[in-house]
Order: structure tokens, then sequence, then C-alpha cells
């Protein structure tokens, strides 16, 4: 089930590292960001990714509350949201992933991009869903 914002022809997942990519670095990822706040994408997400990407600025990173609770109103505001009906284990060695994949299938995303060479990026495509790195995406997209 999604609960809308927009509806552009190409929906987009994307993993927790390139949010978090896109919040410290910017580059690509943010470039993919910059594409849904223009209209040209609608990036797709659930409560699963927007916690695990408050977890790794928590942890990893260590973020205060408020400045987590910024990125993520800011987050909630650019996407659409995505309730998954199924819980999938495709990829054994990362629960987290199978999330994203969950959010891809339910959403009917177009891509999914990520910067996981272990475990995402290697499927290449889940259920007709191109899974590529955010400079496969860019180029695809001719930007």
């Amino acid at each position: 089930m999604s609960i809308g914002k927009k509806n552009p022809e190409v929906k987009v997942v994307l993993d927790t590292n390139i949010y978090i990519s896109a919040i410290l670095f910017g580059r690509k990822p943010e470039e993919i960001r910059k594409l849904s706040q223009e209209g040209k994408i609608e990036l797709l997400v659930s409560e699963a990714i927007i916690a695990e990407v408050a977890e790794v600025l928590r942890k990893k990173f260590d973020w205060e509350s408020w400045q987590i609770s910024q990125v993520i109103d800011e987050i909630r505001e650019t996407t659409t949201l995505v309730i998954p009906n199924q819980t999938l284990s495709v990829i054994k060695k990362d629960e987290d992933d199978n999330r994203v994949l969950e959010c891809a299938v339910e959403g009917k995303a177009h891509y999914i991009i990520s910067g996981d060479k272990r475990h995402l990026l290697p499927l290449k495509e889940y259920q007709g869903i191109n899974i590529l790195s955010p400079a496969e995406f860019l180029r695809k997209m001719k930007i």
C-alpha cells in the first residue's frame, strides 16, 4: 500500500546507504534526491528504511536526536510512504536489504539505488526492478 504524494513515471527506492551518503557527503546520491524534489522521479520509502537511516546516524555517526528528527522529517516530506504487505527473505546475510526489496516490490518501483556491492548490487534485478549504483542510475536518466 502506498500513501501517495506524486506520481512521476519513474519510481525509485533508495537503500539506506544512499540516504546516508546524500546526507553526509552529497555528490551523486544527493543529485538523485534532487531529482525527486524537482518531480522528475518519485522516491518510495518504508518505515523500516526510515528507521535504519535514523539508527545508522545515531550509532555510526553519533548524531543527536534533534538532528536525526530534522533529516527524517525532510525524508518524509520528499518521499511516498510504502507499507509492504509481505516479508521477503531473499538476502540471508543482511535482513535490512530485504526491507528495501519489500518496499520496491510493494511500491512497484522501477529502480533500487544502492551502494551495497556485497548483497543488493550483485542481484542486478529483482522481480523486474533494476538495481543500480547512483552513477549507473544517473547515466540511465541522462544526467
